[in-house]
């Protein structure tokens, strides 16, 4: 009978409830926003390109991706001496993106149009 909410994990006493709120304290952190949205709309970038875009040191930038990895939220490749990183898949993306919707639904003037933008990215 409740089955699909056994494998969705949506019921309040689900066990990944807590895991859930892991995710979001990942994700609360503004550079750590600016480097999830850089890479949604990059696909991949460097360490010093991410800091040049989130306006950060490169080692500042480096300690968020590392948190990032550990969530699983970002994966790397090395180049040589250089470090690239991407996003594992489009969920803390996807997050990110309704947490901003969420913010502009405070400030917005109440016409709705920020709910008619595009989640793909630019």
């Amino acid at each position: 009978m409740h089955a699909d909410k056994q494998f969705c994990g949506l019921d309040p006493d689900s066990e990944f409830v807590e895991l859930a709120v892991e995710v979001f304290s990942m994700l609360a952190d503004a550079t750590r926003v600016r480097i999830v949205l850089a890479l949604r709309n990059a696909g991949e970038m460097s360490v010093n390109h991410l800091a040049d875009v989130v306006d950060k040191t490169p080692a500042a930038v480096s300690q968020h991706l590392a948190k990032l990895r550990l969530a699983r939220m970002v994966a790397h490749r090395k180049e040589g001496t250089t470090a690239f990183y991407r996003l594992v898949d489009e969920h803390a993306s996807q997050l990110v993106i309704d947490a901003i919707k969420q913010a502009e639904h405070t400030f917005s003037s109440g016409d709705g149009s920020h709910h008619h933008s595009s989640t793909a990215p630019a």
